[in-house]
């Protein structure tokens, strides 16, 4: 699994999130639509968008504090930022949902592969989110965090394999 080690790039959410995206569904009314297929295609669809706005709006968070931090935005840059990387994933969840549900509504034994690579991808779509998270700390939270998981007997490096600029002999 690959990292975008450009802490200053907004990375977009990408096909990890969409086995997920895919199984997600959020329950509408039952007055809303009387076919029950469109239904299931609507209530799948939505589901597909919120799954991806909430992952992209985290990781577009995350990556964002690391800049505001260093000055290079503000925090009404930040927001347009995150507003307008939200509706271009809600864009593509949309897509990959409505696929993706028109697919499971025809084969829907495709739910136990989706569910297993959904796994797959949470955990992918986690560690972006750990980097995005880690990119927006100072050096002095980095050693903090690094001493706290060297006492517990973590090796956080192997978490974050690449970032060699905190050491605890430093």
């Amino acid at each position: 699994m690959g990292r975008d080690r450009d802490p200053d790039r907004i990375p977009s959410a990408g096909y990890e999130m969409a086995p997920l995206a895919g199984l997600a569904s959020l329950p509408l009314s039952s007055a809303s639509s009387p076919l029950g297929s469109t239904r299931l295609l609507s209530e799948s669809t939505l589901g597909a968008v919120v799954v991806y706005a909430i992952y992209q709006a985290l990781l577009t968070a995350l990556r964002t504090e690391a800049m505001v931090r260093r000055s290079q935005l503000d925090r009404g840059a930040q927001l347009r930022l995150i507003g307008s990387s939200v509706w271009g994933s809600m864009q593509d969840g949309a897509a990959i949902g409505l696929v993706l549900s028109l697919l499971l509504l025809i084969f829907p034994w495709l739910s136990l592969p989706l569910g297993v690579l959904g796994v797959v991808g949470l955990g992918k779509a986690s560690l972006d989110l750990v980097h995005a998270f880690w990119d927006g700390l100072n050096e002095q939270q980095k050693r903090d965090l690094h001493e706290a998981a060297y006492a517990a007997g973590v090796n956080l490096n192997r978490l974050l394999q690449g970032d060699t600029q905190v050491r605890l002999d430093s």
